[in-house]
């Protein structure tokens, strides 16, 4: 049985008659006599029975017409709570980020926070870029990233790029490259590297890198954390791949933009379609454009 049937047969116990029925229900009386029939199939004593020319309930009839009414009750609180999920201007966001995003834009969405505002929950996801999808199933907002050229993400989900990102060689303030202007792929190849681990968006372009040099990188450390990778160049470690805009700045360390290969990434936001019927996820995708306008006014301010 469905909620029409039950509504019907409660309707008919009201006035007694299929076209009453019929037309309080905007149907015809052939869809309600229909859905009688196909109601009474699921039910194992009748439930309607003649009184002249009337069709008029059973006693069983009027036992589940007014279990029918308890239905209609309780579909209408359900409603009521779900509107009320849905336009609670103050409800919890879950938003994961990867670090270095999360570094950046985490702040920012805590400065813009009102005291009605959204309840934000918020969690560092440093995962692979083929697994930020499944981060969609635990919570509303997930900032991913991948490379300007690379795969677009699921259809299923939906995405919009925050920020496309430039990435630039970070090396020690007082390396003999620290004076150009730019960097090309020859001036860095010979250098010691310190990359991400394999999997990770980044490492397509340390293979740009090599290729357009022709030759092998020389990758002494695998360092994910570009908090720790700027320390490590700081202290002579070797060159690294950083993120123009999100990257912390350092005192020991410069950026130097890279010509000869394609270096730049996205940060987007992926969420599941359904997400954003909630206001408060609407809210929040808002303060993630603030947010990431501000970082890039960055660059102005440099």
């Amino acid at each position: 049985m469905n909620e029409r049937q039950l509504r019907i047969l409660r309707e008919l116990g009201e006035s007694g008659s299929v076209t009453a029925t019929a037309e309080a229900l905007l149907m015809t009386p052939s869809a309600v006599s229909q859905q009688l029939r196909l109601l009474q199939r699921s039910i194992r004593v009748p439930l309607t029975e003649r009184d002249g020319r009337r069709l008029v309930l059973t006693d069983a009839g009027q036992v589940l017409a007014g279990a029918a009414i308890e239905v209609e009750i309780a579909l209408a609180r359900a409603r009521h709570s779900m509107e009320e999920f849905v336009d609670q201007p103050d409800a919890r966001v879950a938003v994961a980020a990867f670090h270095s995003a999360a570094a950046a834009f985490f702040p920012l969405l805590l400065g813009q926070a009102a005291p009605k505002g959204p309840r934000l929950s918020l969690s560092d996801e440093d995962v692979a870029q083929e697994h930020f999808p499944r981060l969609t199933r635990d919570y509303d907002l997930v900032l991913a990233h991948r490379l300007d050229r690379a795969p677009l993400w699921p259809a299923t989900l939906t995405a919009r790029t925050l920020l496309r990102e430039p990435l630039d060689i970070a090396l020690p303030a007082d390396h003999p490259l620290a004076t150009e202007r730019q960097l090309t792929p020859r001036d860095v190849a010979d250098q010691p590297w310190i990359t991400v681990d394999d999997g990770f968006p980044l490492m397509a372009t340390v293979d740009a890198i090599a290729t357009a040099a022709n030759r092998r990188l020389d990758i002494v450390h695998r360092i994910n954390d570009f908090t720790v990778a700027a320390e490590v160049v700081a202290a002579g470690g070797g060159l690294a791949l950083m993120p123009r805009w999100t990257t912390r700045p350092h005192p020991a360390l410069v950026l130097k933009p890279l010509r000869g290969v394609h270096a730049r990434r996205h940060i987007d936001v992926l969420h599941r379609p359904e997400r954003a019927a909630r206001r408060a996820v609407r809210r929040v995708l808002t303060a993630l454009d603030r947010a990431a306008a501000a970082i890039r006014s960055r660059d102005a301010r440099a």
